[in-house]
């Protein structure tokens, strides 16, 4: 069985996959990982099932030592990735052999890395999901005499595993370039007019496409916190309702909140639409100081876009447990 041992954890390392679905009546996240696209590519590499845990790293400054040989892949954020100091290419699959150090350096482009192995890290499940979702105390590594995980981040000494024994054989696999994404200082996503849209004067409509918003230090896994020019709203306040993956939420002091992964099931804030769901591994990776546009886009465009990315990839969600 294929197993690591953390030596550095880094600033956040936690085990994803793709969300804890048909829990929010529970109050609970969706969790899952925010770059869904390098998420994905990860998985493919090793051709795991596109629902394999794999872990989630930020910033980098992390290390592993692998106590058995292992085929493993990464994706996502630029971090210098070594194995026993000789570089790795980012967006690859490779071999790890037992006593051997994976090392990742500090970030220098992006966010987030995502880190699978062949078969998927083993993780138990809480609500048909490892995913760890802090907030909520769910998710991730169950530690000894737990019977699944508490929204446990990586710690120094921890060992996890894959699912199941693999065999190393298979040949190294790359992303070829044209899906490997640039992460850029500026960026533009696509938004569908949705929710409260309406309630927005058409000068406040016009401010929020027009003009240019700057991601804070504020934002994580929860929400991006932009700062710009303030969008009004005819509402100051709505019932409580649920909220989507996406959600452009307009607080009182009009400075826009994108709504990720972890974010809260219901909110009274009125919200001016909804970010493309394949534009949202942008933001995901995304460092504060980058600016935004938005641009217009309908909701049969959007769904042409995800219904090409599921099919590409395989998804199939899950369905929740009874």
């Amino acid at each position: 069985m294929s197993k690591l041992e953390v030596i550095q954890p880094g600033v956040l390392s936690q085990f994803q996959d793709l969300g804890r679905f048909g829990a929010s009546q529970l109050g609970l996240s969706q969790g899952g990982a925010v770059d869904l696209h390098a998420y994905c590519w990860a998985n493919r590499l090793l051709d795991n099932d596109m629902d394999a845990p794999v872990l989630e790293i930020l910033l980098g400054a992390c290390s592993f030592k692998a106590h058995s040989d292992s085929l493993i892949a990464i994706a996502g954020a630029q971090m210098n990735a070594t194995v026993d100091g000789v570089s790795i290419k980012n967006w690859s699959s490779f071999i790890v052999k037992r006593g051997q150090v994976l090392k990742f350096g500090y970030v220098t482009q992006g966010l987030r890395s995502y880190l699978a192995i062949k078969s998927g890290f083993f993780s138990s499940l809480f609500l048909n999901s490892s995913s760890t979702v802090m907030r909520n105390n769910i998710g991730g590594l169950a530690r000894v005499g737990e019977s699944f995980g508490h929204g446990n981040k990586l710690e120094s000494g921890d060992f996890f595993s894959a699912k199941a024994s693999h065999s190393i054989i298979e040949v190294p696999q790359t992303v070829t370039s044209k899906f490997i994404p640039n992460y850029r200082d500026h960026i533009e996503v696509r938004v569908i007019p949705s929710y409260q849209y309406k309630q927005f004067s058409e000068d406040a409509i016009t401010s929020f496409f027009d003009q240019t918003f700057t991601i804070t230090n504020q934002s994580d896994r929860m929400g991006i916190r932009l700062s710009g020019p303030a969008i009004e709203c005819d509402l100051t306040g709505i019932i409580s309702e649920g909220i989507a993956l996406g959600s452009i939420q307009i607080p009182p002091d009009g400075q826009p909140i994108i709504l990720l992964n972890d974010r809260q099931t219901l909110g009274g804030y009125p919200k001016i639409g909804c970010i493309c769901k394949t534009d949202l591994s942008k933001l995901a990776q995304a460092k504060a100081g980058t600016t935004v546009r938005f641009i217009a886009t309908d909701f049969e465009q959007s769904s042409e876009k995800w219904v090409d990315f599921s099919r590409f990839f395989g998804l199939e969600y899950k369905r929740p447990t009874q």
